[in-house]
């Protein structure tokens, strides 16, 4: 099958062809139908998290399922799913608690004695998060994936695999925010836009935008912020402090920088909770004012939101569908595989919201 193949830091992918095993017991082949580009890919392709090449990268993906392995009770060939990185086992203490965005079980992969799921140029290729979207097909554990109704068009569908689910279950599932509270998010990329969103069905009585891109900070507004803050204009903490009468009760980073992450914390009201949803690099460590803890305030980090996704991306389908998620509006543009590389060129400028990448069918 082709697929976009990453060599090494610094190196523009290759479209190439690499080979896919048939699907084992609990395994199941899906035809791609669209991924969005992400800026975890984009961290690995630039040198910022170290992974060894080759590898095919993409993780937000749906597509139809194409066969299923003998034990496989939760899709059918024909079946329209998202695929989600965070697979789970469903019988480990995170699993039987609730938290099976934590599950590390090894179980959900094929063992060392196995054949690989994919291979290139004969030999074993590992396979990023349990997915590696970027490509014609993909072949995953049954607990990577979910149906979701035939009605839903999936190169939006494909977005909810991780910028929506991260977003907005950083807010509903980690957060937990309720009605009436007050929220700012900082960064308003894909997964900040959908903090947004999610604040909104939430219920939050105000949500504060933070930004340096001014078309981002509009397109804000109509994912529901009631106010922006252009970041490039003065102390972003200052201006939230004072727009709010003394913080407020939830932040959440949604870029990935220490600098923007110390800011979330410090915006907080006693009592509040700043959210870690970007993903910051390896090794740095993050200066925060002790004495602010005494007031109650707390951070933390989230996981893919913390997601139940068997669950929560049907949900979202359906708000989709109801008008009450917003995701036309993050699409930038769709593209061709071959068009990977300017895609992550304008993801390195920050100009988009999301590209997503279309398959022929």
């Amino acid at each position: 099958m082709k697929a976009a193949v990453f060599h090494k830091p610094g190196f523009p992918l290759t479209i190439e062809e690499i080979g896919i095993s048939k699907p084992g017991p609990r395994e199941v082949l899906v035809r791609t139908v669209a991924v969005g580009m992400c800026h975890s890919d984009l961290h690995i392709v630039d040198g910022m998290l170290p992974y060894p090449g080759p590898l095919v990268l993409g993780h937000e993906a749906a597509g139809v399922v194409e066969a299923v392995g003998s034990d496989v009770r939760t899709v059918k060939p024909g079946d329209h799913v998202v695929t989600c990185l965070s697979v789970y086992c469903g019988h480990c203490p995170h699993c039987l608690t609730g938290h099976m965005a934590l599950c590390e079980s090894p179980e959900t992969q094929r063992g060392r004695d196995e054949a690989p799921r994919l291979t290139y140029v004969q030999k074993p290729m590992m396979q990023f998060v349990n997915l590696s979207s970027y490509a014609e097909q993909m072949l995953v554990h049954e607990h990577a994936l979910v149906a979701i109704r035939k009605d839903m068009p999936l190169d939006r569908a494909a977005l909810i695999g991780c910028a929506v689910t991260t977003g907005a279950g950083a807010v509903i599932n980690t957060a937990k925010v309720r009605p009436g509270e007050t929220v700012a998010v900082i960064g308003c990329g894909g997964i900040g836009l959908s903090a947004i969103n999610g604040a909104a069905l939430a219920g939050a009585g105000r949500i504060i935008a933070i930004d340096m891109v001014p078309a981002k900070l509009e397109l804000a507004r109509q994912f529901g912020a009631t106010d922006v803050i252009d970041a490039r204009e003065g102390d972003v903490v200052q201006q939230v402090l004072e727009m709010t009468r003394g913080g407020v009760q939830y932040s959440f980073e949604c870029i990935g920088l220490k600098q923007t992450a110390e800011q979330a914390f410090a915006m907080l009201a006693r009592g509040g909770s700043a959210t870690l949803v970007g993903v910051i690099k390896p090794g740095v460590k993050l200066e925060l004012d002790p004495y602010a803890m005494l007031g109650e305030r707390r951070i933390q980090g989230s996981r893919m939101g913390s997601n139940r996704f068997p669950v929560d991306i049907p949900v979202l389908v359906d708000f989709y569908l109801q008008g009450r998620l917003k995701l036309d509006q993050m699409i930038s543009q769709r593209i061709r595989l071959e068009q990977i590389n300017e895609g992550f060129d304008q993801l390195r400028r920050g100009e988009l919201a999301r590209s997503v990448i279309v398959f022929d069918q």
